[in-house]
């Protein structure tokens, strides 16, 4: 099968693109130029120089393939730079959706997320969303994918609390830190995305994607730590009154490491029952300890 993968040069995008390469899939990635380095395996992927948000560097693109996946999506904003939840999660979504339904290509897989709802208080499930309703609204026969946390060997979010608990000697934690989430690993994500092209009960589904057992951010903190190879994580929790003028006050600087989307999403929890996802696409779905001892040195 021939597939045309949007947002291939990122974190999952990488492994769906491994994978689909050993199932013996034909890849088709579409790239900014320069961008095609990030990838990890270019054997067997032709590159389109494009870009998901602009309808006219897509015309063609898809012509001759037989499905897409499209992964376009971040998780904070840059404004002054045009990077926005909206443009990126609706509108680009909207341009893949028109050029796949304009060059003939049915079958299509979107990312979405956990949590995504019409009346979601974080901008970024609002447009994830919108972005669905784009999907579900169309002609295509459409499969929609919702994981929860995803971790894995090059992960933002794990990283970054393994170099944390690194270098400080307490963790700071925004409330009771007893919001819950069920980690999933990125290899197991991208095995429901390469087995759902071939599987036609698979259409017009929404899976969420989740591992085996669910854990509190106190429990993840605790988690990392082991992995690290220390016993305890000291933690200081920090009131959510007090915390969240001081996030919307930095949110703007780089290298702050919260927004208060992110924070509003981190409090709200990030729970799934990942049964129905597991069972359709044959998936034992990697515990989270295990996980990530496989990549965090000690």
């Amino acid at each position: 099968m021939k597939v045309f993968v949007t947002g291939g040069t990122g974190f999952v995008g990488n492994e769906i693109i491994r994978q689909l390469i050993d199932a013996g899939h034909e890849v088709t990635a579409l790239v900014r130029p320069g961008s095609e380095k990030k990838l990890a395996v270019r054997d067997g992927v032709t590159f389109h120089r494009g870009d998901a948000t602009l309808p006219e560097s897509l015309e063609g693109a898809l012509s001759g393939c037989d499905a897409v996946i499209h992964l376009v999506g971040i998780i904070r904003e840059f404004p002054a730079k045009g990077i926005t939840f909206k443009r990126l999660h609706f509108e680009a979504t909207r341009n893949i959706v028109k050029a796949a339904e304009a060059q003939e290509v049915k079958r299509y897989l979107q990312m979405s997320a956990n949590g995504t709802r019409a009346d979601a208080v974080a901008p970024y499930h609002r447009t994830k969303w919108q972005g669905e309703e784009t999907v579900r609204n169309s002609i295509l026969d459409w499969t929609i994918f919702r994981p929860s946390l995803i971790f894995g060997a090059r992960d933002q979010f794990v990283n970054m609390l393994a170099a944390m608990i690194r270098r400080y000697p307490v963790m700071p934690v925004i409330g009771d830190g007893r919001y819950r989430m069920t980690p999933v690993a990125v290899e197991d994500v991208a095995k429901g995305f390469v087995s759902a092209l071939e599987k036609k009960e698979s259409i017009g589904q929404i899976y969420h994607c989740g591992g085996p057992e669910s854990f509190t951010y106190n429990e993840i903190l605790d988690l990392v730590g082991r992995a690290l190879g220390k016993n305890r994580v000291g933690k200081l929790h920090h009131p959510v009154f007090f915390m969240k003028p001081v996030v919307a006050l930095l949110e703007s600087l780089p290298q702050f490491p919260i927004t208060s989307s992110q924070l509003t999403m981190l409090l709200e929890g990030n729970e799934c029952d990942p049964s129905e996802w597991a069972t359709t696409f044959g998936i034992e779905p990697t515990p989270f300890f295990e996980g990530i001892t496989r990549y965090l040195p000690t």
